[in-house]
């Protein structure tokens, strides 16, 4: 018989996931192996919804966004014998291995299954490229563009019109893409969770512009910055599976009160989940084959407990205990995005 191997994506989707499906499964069949694909991440290995991945299934992928295994942000240690299910549901599908596709908490559980005695491997994934234990995570690469050609666009009709612009991205722990689309799109302030938000400086950086008679500015700011009294904004309390809060309004927040302060007529721009979605770019498209074709090699191999990375130009896997924790922003390219301000 041949061995078989699941394939799942778990989190927020991203440009390049398709891109990971096509890889490995064109990989596995090259060897013999048949592949099955987990419908709607965790969710589909406790409820046993999945589907073949067959030439046919991933057809035309490559340049497709989301995910065709679809997602979901299940955590299964909070559903009623949700760890259970899922390792029944691995045996009685007749897996010989699992490669889950996701970010942070993806890769937890993926790690507790590890620890249980099933075989997993990892694969990278979200656009906050947050993730440690790798150079770069796929997905980044997109949504710094798509904020880029948004800063672009911004900066015409914030001149046409005198204003501030808060422009709001994603980064729940980390402010990976402000800092690049910030320095990529020449903003003139950029605010991220490592750095609590300092508002007497932000003004004196945007009057500092007006005194040099520039009548426009354009500000980034991560949806997971902090005022400098710890506060934080959230959309809503409530919390999910992984004890998140649904972040975002802190751009909102921020033209309210630039505008009460300056006088600048100040506008909020929230991007949400534009960020996420299209089609991937060309370093994404190659950075997620690769990531697939590997991962794939690793099933083959036997390997489990571990995840790929990109360090350096080379693909290389590590532990998840060493992809588990945030990676934040590197200071020295905070540093030239600082250069800039005001």
């Amino acid at each position: 018989m041949n061995k078989r191997v699941g394939i799942l994506t778990g989190g927020g989707d991203c440009p390049g996931l398709n891109a990971v499906i096509r890889g490995a499964v064109r990989r596995a069949l090259r060897s013999g192996w048949e592949c099955v694909g987990i419908l709607e991440g965790w969710r589909g290995l406790i409820d046993a919804k999945y589907m073949p991945l067959d030439l046919e299934a991933i057809r035309g992928i490559l340049p497709r966004g989301g995910t065709i295994l679809r997602t979901s942000r299940t955590n299964p240690s909070k559903r009623p014998e949700g760890m259970n299910l899922i390792r029944q549901n691995y045996n009685a599908l007749g897996l010989d291995s699992l490669i889950a596709i996701g970010g942070d908490d993806t890769q937890g559980v993926a790690s507790k299954l590890h620890e249980a005695g099933l075989k997993v491997i990892g694969v990278p994934k979200t656009i906050d490229n947050d993730l440690s234990g790798t150079d770069c995570t796929f997905g980044f690469d997109t949504a710094v563009n798509i904020v880029t050609e948004a800063i672009d666009r911004l900066h015409t009709t914030a001149e046409a019109h005198n204003r501030v612009m808060v422009v709001e991205v994603m980064g729940r722990h980390a402010g990976w893409i402000a800092v690049a689309s910030g320095i990529a799109g020449g903003a003139d302030v950029v605010l991220i969770p490592e750095k609590p938000i300092n508002l007497d400086e932000v003004v004196k950086l945007l009057q500092h512009r007006v005194e040099r008679g520039r009548t426009f500015s354009i500000m980034v700011v991560a949806e997971g910055a902090k005022f400098a009294d710890g506060v934080q904004v959230t959309l809503s309390s409530k919390i999910d599976e992984f004890g998140h809060e649904q972040q975002g309004g802190i751009g909102t927040v921020l033209a309210a009160e630039i505008e009460k302060r300056t006088g600048l007529e100040t506008r909020a721009v929230i991007l949400g989940h534009v960020q996420r979605g299209g089609s991937p770019s060309a370093f994404d498209r190659i950075l997620a084959t690769r990531f697939g074709v590997i991962a794939m090699e690793q099933v083959i191999k036997g390997e489990s407990g571990k995840m790929v990375a990109l360090h350096g130009g080379d693909i290389v896997t590590v532990p998840f205990s060493e992809a588990l924790t945030n990676r934040k922003v590197d200071p020295e390219l905070y540093r030239v995005a600082e250069t800039f301000f005001g």
